[in-house]
């Protein structure tokens, strides 16, 4: 499989391989699973939420 990325989603993947040191194969394999998981969570009517370091706030995220 060939995939061309626009220039966003390459320096996106180029850092997530930085920050991991896994392979640009596994990168997008773990992305992809973790795609399908917040698209399948979405569409069943849930709702995800973070919290960043050091606030006790949670913070709704919301997808386009």
């Amino acid at each position: 499989m060939t995939v061309n990325l626009a220039p966003k989603a390459a320096s996106a993947l180029n850092r997530a391989v930085k920050l991991t040191g896994d392979t640009k194969t596994d990168t997008v394999n773990r992305s992809l699973r973790i795609y399908a998981y917040l698209e399948q969570l979405m569409q069943e009517g849930g709702t995800l939420y973070v919290k960043t370091e050091g606030s006790d706030e949670l913070e709704r995220l919301h997808f386009v």
